[in-house]
C-alpha cells in the first residue's frame, strides 16, 4: 500500500514543478512559497477535519525541537527550490532536488542507524549519474 502513496506522492511533487514553474513567470520565490503554504496549511486543516485526525497531541521538548527543525527545512527547501524553478529548467532543477534521496541514504546510516546496502549504495550512485545526465 505505501507504495501506492509513493507514487501518489512522486506524480503530486512533479504537479507542483510544473505548475509552479508556470506561476513563478509572475511571482516571486519567496512570495510563492509563502502563498503556497498559507494553501497548504489551509488545506492540510481542511483535509485533517474531514478525516477526524485533527487532533494535537501532547509534545514533549525533544518532539518540539525536531518538529521545528522539520518546519525550518521544509520552509528553506521549498524557497530555494522555487528560486532555483525560477531561474532553471524544471527537469534540471527536478533532478537536483532529487539528489536528496542521496543526501538521506547518507543521512539515515549516519543518524537512524539504517543500513548502507550495495544496493542502497548503488541506487545513489545512479540517481547521482541520472542527475548529471539531465543537466549536463
Amino acid at each position: 500500500m505505501w507504495v501506492i502513496f509513493a507514487l501518489l506522492s512522486a506524480l503530486f511533487a512533479a504537479l507542483v514543478s510544473i505548475t509552479g514553474k508556470i506561476a513563478l513567470k509572475n511571482i516571486d520565490p519567496v512570495t510563492m512559497t509563502t502563498l503556497r503554504a498559507v494553501a497548504m496549511a489551509i488545506i492540510m486543516i481542511a483535509i485533517a477535519t474531514a478525516t477526524n485526525k485533527l487532533k494535537i497531541p501532547k509534545l514533549s521538548s525533544h518532539d518540539t525541537i525536531f518538529l521545528i527543525l522539520a518546519a525550518i527545512s521544509g520552509a528553506l527547501s521549498w524557497t530555494f527550490y522555487f528560486i532555483a524553478l525560477k531561474h532553471g529548467p524544471v527537469k534540471g532543477v527536478y533532478a537536483i532536488d532529487k539528489l536528496s534521496v542521496v543526501i538521506l541514504v547518507i543521512g539515515a546510516a549516519l543518524f537512524l542507524s539504517e543500513k548502507l546496502t550495495l544496493k542502497s549504495v548503488l541506487g545513489a550512485v545512479f540517481m547521482f549519474i541520472g542527475a548529471l545526465l539531465l543537466n549536463f
